[in-house]
């Protein structure tokens, strides 16, 4: 639901691998975005009509993204794709990030818009800031970007794992993200994710980002 940019590219990326996609917008004009190749069902109306939905081919779906510009639409259509048509995956796009919280913990998937592309933002401008780049819809567990001291360059994710009391989740080397391994060693440039709670997140990263003399000494 929603033919905006990233409903149309997103619609065009599941079509290009084959999956069999249909697309609900208020607008018909949204449709021209899809492009002339476009080969699946365009559907006029507000995503959250059950008439609508059916007509799009809601109960034979596998997946529903709900990605239109709002949030209420999104949430509800959402809801309705998981709640009323049984639809196993469902995820929407929400711009207000408490939204995001409350949605996640009745089981949908959100992408809170505003908020990710602020901390990405953040994460640039401020390298030494701690920015989450998930949490658990139960809020427990949070994947947080850990900037390690360069005494751990040599060191592996085991030993760092060890010493912190958090579990590396994957690094970003070279600009591509790759799952690390207890072997596998630290080098320079490397971006370490690490799975965290509250509880023990400064803990992680003190330990992280101290010098080797100082975790000596400690």
């Amino acid at each position: 639901m929603g033919c905006g940019r990233l409903g149309s590219t997103l619609a065009q990326k599941l079509e290009e691998r084959g999956h069999s996609v249909a697309v609900i917008d208020q607008n018909s004009d949204a449709f021209r975005r899809l492009g002339s190749e476009f080969a699946g069902i365009t559907v006029t109306g507000v995503g959250f009509d059950r008439d609508v939905l059916r007509a799009a081919g809601i109960e034979r779906a596998d997946a529903f993204a709900a990605v239109s510009s709002g949030d209420n639409s999104n949430i509800i259509s959402a809801r309705l794709a998981r709640e009323t048509f049984g639809v196993s995956r469902v995820v929407a796009r929400i711009y207000d990030a408490r939204r995001a919280q409350v949605y996640e913990r009745l089981g949908i998937p959100t992408v809170a818009t505003i908020r990710w592309a602020a901390d990405r933002m953040f994460r640039h401008l401020v390298p030494e800031g701690t920015v989450e780049v998930f949490r658990d819809p139960t809020s427990v567990v949070s994947i947080v970007e850990v900037p390690v001291h360069r005494d751990w360059v040599g060191r592996t994710l085991k030993a760092l794992e060890e010493q912190s009391g958090g579990r590396v989740a994957y690094l970003m080397r070279f600009g591509m993200g790759t799952l690390g391994t207890p072997s596998t060693v630290i080098q320079d440039g490397d971006q370490v994710f690490m799975l965290v709670t509250d509880d023990t997140v400064g803990d992680v990263l003190d330990i992280a980002a101290g010098s080797q003399q100082s975790r000596e000494g400690h």
